[in-house]
């Protein structure tokens, strides 16, 4: 498809930059921009660290079609990883985790739990990615909280779905990671996203050694545009590979234009592997998820045939009246006697 070379292309651009002279051909894009793009990985603390994860996710994405995007937070080691980070993605089924964050805080402000319907929608939202669960919680939650939930996590750019539509909330992987530091610190919202069936645990779990446990969350969605969407977010917690170092950093990886579900969990797959080897180490516990067990059946976040996007509003018409700040426009009958031709006064008879 000429789209998703086109954009393989773009994305050599910015990855040639990061290996920098290794004696490895790269297209003529990725040649004339090798001295603009910044480092993928950037570390005060680590910069060696840094550089060799640069390499090592520029070496994942190496030949893979698709648009990609990465995130990743090691706070302990003051350690960033940014590509592509605030390009928008419809989110599928990662908009649970911002469903969540907001059912747990609505509770936490009422000064109560969850009660036992909440409690059990959530599970089922986030361990099975029930959709109908996840309906049910949207449509009780307000579009002000909603803003509000992602506007307390620092999450800058992502626009809720219309309606009943919240696998279609636009997100960058900025965002998501941004929304997994709230997240985090939730005990209740870590024990869900650790439970994920089995079938639907591959993404940033590929790679994480025995000692780390990640707390996950997928998205996968075919849409008539882009292709396929696989999402993979999650936190990883646990301990290194001395087993006394903690480990606790957040990854979200975002794509579309994947030709096929499979091809977009291997893209991401790779990347994750590269993450958990430089911040976790040790041996990983599982490598990449064998083809026959992922699925090509959508997660259903989207109903086939949704309308996607609003688009957006019209821009207001020009306004004759109330140009200042705080005036108001008179009522139409007020403005037309202004305008008629006043009439002479009439005078007593005498």
């Amino acid at each position: 498809m000429i789209t998703r070379r086109r954009s393989h292309l773009r994305a050599w651009a910015l990855l040639g930059a990061l290996l920098g002279a290794t004696g490895t051909a790269w297209p003529a894009e990725a040649h004339q921009a090798r001295a603009q793009a910044p480092a993928l990985c950037t570390s005060s603390r680590e910069p060696a660290l840094a550089a060799r994860m640069s390499q090592d996710i520029a070496a994942a994405l190496k030949d893979r079609d698709g648009t990609v995007s990465v995130a990743v937070h090691d706070p302990g080691r003051g350690l960033r990883c940014r590509l592509g980070d605030t390009r928008l993605y419809d989110s599928a089924s990662i908009a649970k985790v911002l469903i969540l964050q907001a059912v747990l805080g609505r509770a936490e402000e009422l000064g109560r739990a969850p009660t036992r319907l909440e409690a059990q929608r959530m599970k089922a939202m986030i361990t099975r990615s029930d959709n109908t669960a996840a309906t049910d919680l949207w449509q009780k939650l307000s579009r002000a909280r909603l803003n509000r939930v992602l506007r307390e996590a620092g999450a800058q750019d992502t626009v809720l779905g219309h309606d009943r539509y919240w696998g279609l909330t636009r997100t960058t992987a900025r965002d998501q990671l941004a929304l997994l530091a709230a997240v985090s610190r939730r005990t209740q919202a870590l024990d869900l996203m650790g439970q994920v069936v089995s079938s639907q645990a591959w993404g940033v779990t590929a790679g994480a050694p025995r000692t780390v446990k990640v707390h996950l969350k997928n998205g996968w969605l075919p849409r008539a545009t882009h292709e396929w969407r696989v999402h993979s977010i999650g936190i990883a917690r646990g301990t290194g590979t001395t087993g006394t170092a903690a480990v606790d950093y957040r990854l979200a990886l975002l794509s579309h234009d994947n030709p096929t579900m499979r091809y977009g969990v291997r893209t991401l797959e790779g990347v994750a592997l590269a993450v958990h080897r430089g911040l976790a180490g040790g041996t990983a516990a599982r490598g990449f998820t064998p083809g026959h067990r992922i699925s090509e059946t959508p997660d259903g976040s989207v109903p086939s045939g949704a309308p996607g996007p609003l688009p957006p509003a019209p821009p207001h018409p020009p306004q004759e009246w109330g140009t200042f700040p705080g005036t108001v426009p008179p009522s139409r009958t007020a403005r037309d006697r202004r305008r008629a031709p006043r009439r002479p006064r009439s005078r007593p008879s005498e």
